[in-house]
């Protein structure tokens, strides 16, 4: 099932980032990034020392990274000098419902779909961005990415309205499941909106 949810996050994620579409390989997928501070990432499904070994040893190109949900502890050992551990995360998981969006007076929320993809947005009374996130439509599921708030609009509840606004659209697409990869700072945020941990994920960038 673990595998399963990555699998989907994955899938997800490169929709919500327009990349190319994952390519199978013997340990899972490798997505073809493109960014300023990502090459390229391989999502590793059932790590194994000999194939991550392997995988390790194919790898020359840096700000190529390496995502899997074990504990950063179990994959360090079997990878090469060059390589920095990415800060800790968490796989998370929802079953799909719709959920009330109450936007706080000042604010105003916009939302834009584009290739498989919802943008939200939350404004201030200025036309400022405040708070932001966007959702990878795959199926009967789909990954939320990049939620995040700018510090002058902190502890107004601007996150969970980022969220049940996504809900309200994955639910409105048919989506039966969300995945997302979460941060130290989000996953408080997730949990009290019924996210459930399924797992560690751990991520390695090849620096060289």
């Amino acid at each position: 099932m673990t595998a399963d949810l990555m699998h989907r996050w994955a899938e997800g994620w490169s929709v919500s980032r327009g990349t190319e579409a994952p390519v199978a390989t013997p340990w899972g997928l490798r997505i073809e990034v493109g960014a300023e501070n990502q090459l390229r990432r391989h999502v590793l499904f059932e790590p194994q020392e000999e194939s991550v070994r392997e995988l390790v040893a194919s790898i020359d190109e840096p700000l190529t990274w390496i995502k899997s949900h074990v504990e950063p502890s179990e994959l360090a050992p079997w990878l090469s000098a060059g390589w920095t551990e990415d800060d800790p995360g968490w796989l998370m998981a929802v079953d799909v419902a719709p959920a009330a969006v109450a936007v706080p007076d000042g604010y105003r929320l916009t939302s834009e779909s584009k290739d498989g993809t919802t943008y939200v947005r939350i404004l201030a009374s200025g036309g400022e961005l405040a708070a932001r996130g966007q959702y990878g439509y795959v199926g009967d599921y789909g990954t939320v990415d990049k939620i995040s708030t700018e510090p002058d609009h902190r502890r107004r509840g601007l996150g969970s309205v980022v969220m049940n606004a996504l809900a309200n659209k994955a639910y409105e697409l048919g989506a039966s499941t969300s995945v997302l990869g979460a941060t130290i700072e989000g996953r408080a945020l997730y949990e009290s909106l019924g996210w459930k941990v399924h797992a560690p994920l751990a991520g390695f960038i090849y620096q060289r």
